[in-house]
């Protein structure tokens, strides 16, 4: 099940279950937060489109925390008139969890899982798999040698060619005459 709803003056397709971050909403972490724009719900089969919205429909969610957005650098500059502005801008946002889907008080779709306010705690560490001795590597298993690609051969020369560079080379350096 998914809805199609309006915050920030953006439209964001959401399912129950999903993080978004969104423009900042008031509120902390761990607070309640309902969208009454809805402007559409459906699953595989069928949809429901309103008009603007749909007629007692609700998305809820839990706030997990205020954050802000990347920094944007926003460069301004005409050439030769000597003008150029430089600014920066972080956008400021929310981050938050889709709990349920509710039309007309009964809910459509409720998340699986539960969502805590707090980080995330780092997640342990799998184990290594116990390492071969160098002997035992190569006896394991011979690789097998990589396919060669043929060789193509070259285009024989013409003939006209092997006899200038043969002449060329054959050919003594003029001898200076010497007078006394």
């Amino acid at each position: 099940m998914f809805a199609v709803i309006k915050t920030g003056g953006k439209q964001y397709k959401v399912s129950a279950g999903d993080i978004l971050k969104i423009e900042r909403l008031t509120g902390d972490a761990g607070q309640k937060v309902d969208f009454q724009e809805v402007f559409m719900l459906g699953d595989e089969k069928t949809a429901k489109i309103g008009t603007p919205n749909v007629n007692k429909a609700v998305v809820k969610a839990t706030v997990l925390e205020q954050a802000r957005g990347d920094k944007i650098i926003v460069y301004k500059k005409k050439r030769r008139q000597g003008y150029d502005r430089k600014n920066g801008h972080r956008q400021d946002l929310t981050v938050i969890h889709i709990d349920e889907i509710v039309e007309g008080g009964k809910s459509l779709a409720k998340a699986e899982r539960k969502v805590k306010a707090a980080p995330k705690a780092a997640a342990p560490k799998k184990e290594a798999a116990p390492k071969k001795p160098a002997a035992e590597k190569k006896a394991a298993a011979p690789k097998a040698a990589p396919a060669k690609k043929p060789v193509a051969k070259k285009a024989a020369a013409p003939a006209a060619a092997k006899k200038t560079t043969a002449t060329a080379a054959k050919k003594p350096a003029a001898a200076k005459k010497t007078t006394k």
